[in-house]
């Protein structure tokens, strides 16, 4: 299978090395050119912009940070609208907002391509081991085209429905759970070092009676070593996808308090300095406001 692959970022590398490694042709892009040819050496071809990369491919992957990022690499000069093919298939992996999401598919309609929205559950490790979850919605025949990629990048796929956007509400709503648990650690965890319990104790208990979370356990773990880099993902990304969920909240008029005070605590966080570090040093934030 010929797979363009856009992104190799801390998640794109990974998820191409094991499209990779299942056999796959790839055609990489990368913005920074030198991350693409070292993929080469894995046995990658370097595309010289995004619609190079997609151009004979049968699935391009986009791999990007944010909505703009996305956008460009779609619309812009020479893009991957451009350059793919009728009735090939652009699979967007990234973290966007459902209304990009619904343009893209939109506008790959209307140039006689394919599109689902194919957001990813977990981290770089994760990625590495080809242990991601994927979240996808589509057309089912583009959904299938794609399968070959999403089970060398993933352990499961989750199919939420025939419309693009589906897959986006749920990965950030995902997200918006992640970030509002880190934010409970941290206040938990401010409270039991300033009464001398020991964090690790404390997650014995309650991840071993009470919630059973691989959640709970790697981030509370990370987050009572005070673990903050290097950055699986970056507290900054973190903060997007607050202000991504507060978007869709109104959009949809479905009030989110507690997404509200997330945000706000990652704008805190970001205000201390903290932008780069992994979004757990959101916890961080809760133990300085107590004077630790």
């Amino acid at each position: 299978m010929r797979v363009g692959f856009v992104g190799l970022g801390h998640m794109g590398w990974p998820m191409a090395v094991n499209v990779l490694r299942a056999g796959h042709e790839v055609v990489a892009f990368n913005r920074t050119r030198a991350r693409a040819e070292e993929l080469a050496r894995e046995g990658a071809r370097v595309a010289d912009s995004p619609a190079a990369a997609a151009r004979e491919a049968d699935v391009v992957v986009t791999m990007l940070a944010d909505d703009a990022a996305v956008e460009a690499a779609v619309f812009g000069e020479p893009g991957i609208l451009a350059g793919l093919r009728p009735d090939a298939v652009h699979a967007c992996m990234s973290t966007i907002g459902s209304e990009l999401s619904r343009r893209l598919a939109e506008a790959h309609a209307q140039a006689r391509q394919r599109y689902v929205a194919a957001p990813v559950f977990g981290r770089p490790e994760a990625a590495s081991a080809g242990k991601l979850w994927v979240v996808a919605a589509g057309e089912a025949e583009a959904l299938e085209r794609c399968r070959p990629v999403f089970e060398a990048v993933g352990q499961g796929t989750h199919v939420i429905g025939a419309e693009p956007p589906m897959a986006n509400i749920v990965k950030i709503t995902g997200n918006f759970l992640i970030a509002s648990a880190i934010e409970a650690l941290g206040e938990a965890f401010a409270l039991l070092r300033k009464n001398g319990v020991d964090l690790t104790r404390f997650l014995e208990v309650v991840n071993g009676s009470l919630f059973k979370s691989p959640l709970y356990q790697n981030y509370g773990l990370m987050a009572a070593r005070q673990q903050y880099s290097p950055a699986g993902f970056r507290l900054r990304l973190g903060f997007k996808d607050a202000r991504l969920a507060l978007a869709e909240a109104e959009a949809a008029a479905a009030p989110m308090p507690l997404a509200s005070l997330v945000h706000d605590r990652f704008l805190e966080a970001i205000a201390r300095g903290d932008a780069e570090l992994d979004w757990v040093a959101l916890t961080k934030v809760a133990a300085e406001a107590a004077g630790l």
